[in-house]
């Protein structure tokens, strides 16, 4: 038996997200790396006003989930939902922290350029796979392009692209039995190709960055097969904004090779929901309980496994 940490994507946000980590010297030191390597104080990154801009969202996932799991005994995979993959290839080992954070500074910049305004994500819940994707056909057009973007659980989907395109399929969606839709806090249409110029500009931020075997197993949030060539890790990681998450397969997969501890890190705890169908009790948050506690359920599930 394994302890796989989860770290979650961009909407998992909150105010004060970095202000509220553990007052460990861990955090402190990763916190100062991130203000010298960026050349600025990361602490004024999680005021509301400052999240509503993807660069800030994006370095404040990074952060807080790579000076997280630095308090943690080290696990034996990480995966991470979108932008959660560069602080689970940070944690494995495969990415240095400073080319993560220049890195994640400028993926947020250029998403945040391509669609400054007008488009976003859309969850959408209570349907089959099949129907959430015939009504996303109905809608989808060159005017208003819509895409399914994240296949989180049975019953669960994200949907990208413009407002007036959501907004259709989200009427669409209501409209059905079970169905509900929730704009998301998320102001970009992620994991879809209206991405792939900004997924070009970043493949070519990766071609100086040296990346290195995980020491750590690492689950693609895209294939949900494990990564260990850093070639391949390149393109995963560069390439996983305009490439659909599949994050249900990611916990079947962790599941099926003998994972029973999922960590959600911080901040919030919606991976944690998703995983519980596989994991049970054993879906657990890194928000909200004792770091002394998650640390030896970390250490119990080693020993399990030895």
């Amino acid at each position: 038996m394994s302890t796989l940490l989860a770290f979650p994507g961009q909407g998992a946000q909150q105010v004060g997200m970095l202000h509220s980590l553990p007052a460990e010297e861990g955090v402190r030191t990763c916190l100062a790396e991130a203000c010298e390597v960026l050349g600025e104080d990361i602490l004024q990154l999680d005021s509301a006003e400052a999240l509503q801009t993807t660069r800030a969202v994006q370095l404040c996932l990074l952060i807080g989930g790579v000076a997280s799991a630095r308090l943690l005994p080290a696990p034996d995979w990480v995966a991470g939902l979108s932008i959660g993959a560069y602080p689970a290839a940070v944690t494995a080992g495969a990415l240095r922290f400073d080319d993560a954070l220049r890195l994640v500074a400028r993926r947020g910049e250029l998403m945040q350029q391509a669609y400054p305004h007008g488009y976003g994500m859309t969850a959408v819940l209570g349907l089959e796979l099949e129907q959430a994707c015939a009504l996303i056909a109905q809608v989808h057009s060159e005017l208003s392009p819509v895409y399914l973007a994240n296949i989180n659980a049975e019953q669960q989907f994200v949907i990208a692209g413009s407002e007036t395109a959501m907004a259709a399929v989200a009427h669409l969606v209501r409209q059905q039995p079970a169905g509900m839709a929730r704009r998301l806090a998320v102001s970009v249409p992620s994991h879809c190709e209206l991405l792939d110029s900004a997924g070009e500009h970043l493949a070519q931020a990766f071609a100086s960055v040296d990346l290195q075997r995980p020491a750590v197993r690492y689950l693609s949030s895209t294939t949900a097969r494990p990564i260990s060539d850093p070639a391949a890790l390149r393109d995963d990681l560069a390439w996983n904004l305009c490439r659909r998450v599949d994050w249900r397969s990611v916990v079947q997969t962790a599941y099926e090779r003998g994972v029973r501890l999922h960590l959600e890190m911080p901040p919030g705890s919606v991976l944690t929901g998703l995983a519980r169908k596989c994991f049970g009790s054993g879906a657990v948050a890194f928000q909200g309980n004792r770091l002394d506690t998650l640390a030896r359920l970390v250490q119990e599930e080693r020993l399990l496994e030895i």
